[in-house]
Parts: structure tokens; sequence; C-alpha cells
């Protein structure tokens, strides 16, 4: 059987039980839900339940339309959202590793999780959302009538959007513009970083268009809330240049006492999944799974791997920032995401203290068992 779709039909969702395949397409008046051999139509009012069209088949059995039909995506009016533990929450950027993991903390949190992903996604990464219990809707995201349909609903929007201007700044403001058209109470924007509000424009680019995307975001009126979780905690095991295994030493610039934020991707996902399940979050919180300096984590790694980690100085703060420009000079790397000169900057933030996360959030949901860096080592070591 094949399905002709207008541009403006745009949901598609996987169905999670058995092995059966299912389709849902949004379109400004109608939902066609097609299961194999069934499809209804739901005509869409602006506001309450929806009413049923049946087919002239199903009018003639006198049997109900719905007596057959498997229950996919539940409905519900616009006015009625974030009921108890049944919120439906829409993830932005749920493919990728982080959004993954907050999709993941939500369902388990009994939310229902409504995933925006880009036309043309990998199959395996919607397999993998689809093995979670996630529905999937594919839209463009530059569309703002799409997007505001696939909105509907939700008592939250999620992002974890990464990228550049385009993403950060362009597409998120779509995905804000679509969650106030949606009547959407709530945003959690993507940023999940140092607290790049204490210090100034200009010293990280990627953190820059975060606070380009904030200034769109506070002229609004939505319920905003940023999670600021220092650096991730498993780039600890080699992505990040701090912990140097093979020379058994550990990084440094400027002041091996200067302590810095650490949060796994695990532990940041769960947060933002309570934070999106509570309606009462204040604009900004900040959690770390561990605080600890240059000295401290020699320390922690020396004693989980049983050998000996020295420091390394490897200059002063200002040798940094020079090298940062350099770096800047010879390698631009403006249309990459993570240029090498972009995790200087990172590192040069955080070893300067400005943006140390104070007072911290960690206790606001107890259930949350944080993960120090030293189970992160740990963990490593046992693999």
């Amino acid at each position: 059987m094949g399905i002709v779709l207008t541009e403006e039909q745009t949901f598609v969702s996987f169905g999670k039980p058995a092995q059966d395949f299912r389709l849902i397409y949004f379109s400004e008046e109608y939902t066609l839900t097609h299961f194999f051999s069934s499809a209804r139509l739901f005509r869409r009012p602006c506001k309450g339940a929806s009413r049923l069209l049946t087919s002239s088949t199903e009018k003639a059995s006198g049997r109900h339309p719905l007596e057959s039909a498997p229950t996919l995506h539940r409905r519900c009016p616009f006015s009625n959202i974030g009921i108890m533990n049944d919120s439906t929450i829409v993830v932005a950027g749920a493919t990728g590793n982080l959004g993954r993991r907050i999709a993941g903390a939500l369902l388990e949190r009994g939310a229902s999780v409504r995933a925006l992903v880009r036309h043309g996604t990998t199959r395996d990464k919607l397999e993998r959302l689809q093995e979670l219990g996630v529905t999937i809707a594919s839209v463009d995201l530059s569309s703002a009538s799409q997007v505001t349909l696939a909105c509907s609903c939700a008592s939250c929007v999620v992002s974890a959007l990464q990228g550049l201007r385009d993403v950060i700044v362009e597409t998120q403001t779509v995905l804000l513009d679509a969650a106030i058209k949606a009547d959407v109470p709530r945003f959690i924007p993507s940023d999940y970083s140092i607290d790049f509000t204490k210090f100034p424009p200009g010293e990280n680019r990627n953190l820059d268009l975060r606070r380009d995307f904030h200034k769109r975001l506070d002229k609004t009126s939505i319920s905003a809330t940023t999670i600021f979780n220092g650096a991730f905690a498993d780039m600890l095991n080699g992505q990040m240049p701090l912990i140097l295994f093979k020379l058994k030493r550990v990084l440094y610039w400027g002041d091996a006492d200067q302590r810095m934020d650490f949060t796994t991707m695990d532990d940041t996902a769960a947060f933002t999944a309570s934070a999106a399940l509570d309606p009462s979050t204040p604009r900004f919180l900040r959690i770390a799974g561990d605080q600890l300096s240059a000295r401290e984590l020699t320390a922690v790694v020396s004693e989980v791997t049983g050998k000996e980690f020295r420091l390394f100085r490897a200059g002063g703060l200002g040798m940094l920032g020079t090298l940062i420009k350099i770096a800047r000079t010879v390698a631009p790397g403006e249309k990459e995401l993570y240029p090498a000169w972009q995790g200087m900057q990172y590192m040069r933030n955080m070893f300067d203290g400005r943006a140390k996360l104070e007072p911290l959030d960690n206790d606001r949901y107890p259930s949350i068992r944080w993960t120090t860096a030293r189970d992160v080592l740990s963990a490593r070591q046992d693999s």
C-alpha cells in the first residue's frame, strides 16, 4: 500500500510493541494513522477532544472505529497537559549522546517522550530510540509550522541540539517559537556547560552562541531553565587533555589547587529529566557530580590505577590565552564544532575559576546518586 504525503504531513512514529511498524502523520487539519491494513482519519480541532471520521466500510458494519485500532500516540486536549507523571516531554536532539540519555531518563520517570528528529535520520538511530519506547516525530526543524505541530500537548520542550550558530541560535529559535505557539509552558535549552554567565563574551565561541540564544529566550514569556553541569566527567578517560595516562601526568594551567566541576552524561541526563518534570524549576540550576582540583585529581587517579601520577604545569593562563590565539590563526576550523582551540578555551575557563558552579542544586532531586571522578576512573580501570 502506498501513501502520498503533502509537505504539511510530517509526523512519523515507529511503534515499540512487538515488531509492528506504525506511522503517524500530522498535518494542519488531519492526522492519518496507518497500521498496515487499517487507517483512521482524525479531525484536529483548535481545542478539546478529537472527532473521529469513520470509513464507509466501518459505517456499514456498525463497528466502532476504535475497536481494532491500536493505540500508538495518545491524543490530549491542548489545555490539559503535564498531568502527574504522565507528562509528554518533547526532546530535540534525542539521537545524540546526551539527548538519548535524557530520553531514557524521562521514560524511567514515567514520562511519555516525543523525539524531534530531522528528515533523513538513519534507521539505526531511530530504532535505538524505538527500543527505548520513544515516539519519533520526523520534522523539518526549519519549519515553524511542522515543529509547532510536533510540540502540541507537551508540558516541556528539552533541547539537546548540538552545532554552531545555525543550530544553537537559529534552529533553537525555531524550536522556542514553536513551543510558545503550541502553548508549551516550559523550555530547557541546550546549554549543559560551565556557567558562562560569569565571564564576558569573546572568551569561548561555543558558549557565546548559547549566550546569544539566551538573549532571545529571555525576551519570551516561556518558563525556561538552564542546566549548568561543568565538564562531562566521562571525558576524564582521555578525551579531555587533563589526565595523560601514558605519561602518568595530570596537566594543568595556572593554579593546581583551582577546583573544577565534573558531571557524567548519565547524571546530567537524570537531573535534566527530573527538571523537565518539575514545574517549579528556577531560571538556572547548577550541578556537579564531583568538584576537584588538578592536585586532588592526581591523588585520585594514582590511587585508582595503583601507579604514581604527577602534576605537570603547562604554563600560566596568560600563556594558554596566547596559544589559543596562535592555534585559531594557524588552524581556524571555524566551521568545526570542536577545533583544538575551542577545547583550549574551555580549559582556560575551567582553570581560571570564574565559571565555578555555586551554589549547587544537587540535593533538589534526592533519588539521584552522583557519580564521582573516582567512580569514572574506576570503571575505566575495570574495563
